[in-house]
């Protein structure tokens, strides 16, 4: 699933093209790219046809169109959901079509339909669907240090709270990995038992790897993310621990080792990101 570089780097393209312009035509072409629409498919036609696409947005991994009524496009790109401008290379795959005035395609292409749009109102700044999600790190009013303090009162792995889209937003498996290994921290300890200064760096890694990420155009690992021209981002040639596995660290040499964690892969460095000992047991202290 795109993270939030990937998503970003959608958005920047986005609003460089279509800010401005009217949606002259639209068509659904497939009933689960508007399943989340409440009204329907119909619905969905009738209220973006015409409409002025005004600015874009995006909330961690939620991104989103805003329209001249006020309301918003917001725009699930799941596992395989594209927003690409221009011909689109596997019409197979087309699940939204349309057309903007200046003759622009802008369609969504859903490899394995996981993904849709919906017209919302808004709640302030964000789409009433995203009003729950927290900030991001690179979100100019991401409050660290009030992030922190919500870490430190979680009693689960650190790695499950940077996954948790209500406490900070925008960070998924690959990045998770990514900053736990710059801040070597070992993703299954306890947040609440690391200090407040291990925790900040942490999240300060996130973001040193993210604004990384999004200079080289995101993480791409196969052809079902590209940006809107259809172009592939280059950051995992630079991941130094997702995907590694049985590779040196790139900082100490160790083997790099993985491990099963929320129905994911975890990739660490056992000797960077030591896991906790385990305790010995009664019987065994005997």
């Amino acid at each position: 699933m795109p993270e939030l570089p990937e998503v970003e780097v959608v958005r920047r393209g986005l609003d460089a093209h279509i800010v401005g312009h009217r949606i002259a035509e639209i068509q659904v072409l497939h009933p689960r790219a508007t399943r989340r629409h409440e009204l329907g498919q119909a619905d969905l036609e009738a209220r973006l046809r015409g409409s002025r696409i005004v600015g874009t947005g995006r909330r961690g991994k939620y991104l989103w169109l805003t329209l001249d009524s006020g309301d918003a496009v917001v725009v699930h790109l799941g596992m395989s959901g594209q927003m690409l401008l221009g011909p689109v290379p596997n019409p197979g795959h087309l699940r939204i079509a349309s057309i903007l005035d200046d003759g622009t395609e802008l369609s969504f292409v859903d490899q394995r339909t996981f993904g849709g749009w919906m017209v919302t109102e808004m709640a302030g700044e964000v789409p009433l669907p995203v009003a729950h999600i927290a900030r991001d790190p690179l979100d100019p009013a991401f409050d660290r240090d009030g992030v922190v303090t919500v870490l430190r009162r979680k009693h689960s792995e650190i790695k499950r709270q940077l996954l948790d889209q209500t406490v900070v937003s925008g960070i998924g498996n690959i990045y998770a990995d990514e900053a736990l290994w710059r801040a070597r921290v070992y993703g299954g300890r306890l947040a609440s038992g690391l200090p407040r200064k291990q925790l900040a760096e942490v999240l300060d890694a996130a973001a040193e790897v993210m604004t990384a990420a999004l200079a080289q155009g995101g993480t791409s690992f196969d052809s079902l993310y590209v940006n809107v021209n259809g172009e592939s981002g280059y950051f995992d040639r630079s991941l130094d621990a997702y995907g590694r596995v049985d590779l040196p660290c790139r900082r100490c040499g160790a083997v790099m080792r993985r491990e099963k964690f929320m129905n994911r892969s975890s990739f660490y460095c056992p000797k960077c990101q030591p896991p906790p000992r385990a305790r010995r047991s009664a019987t065994a202290a005997c």
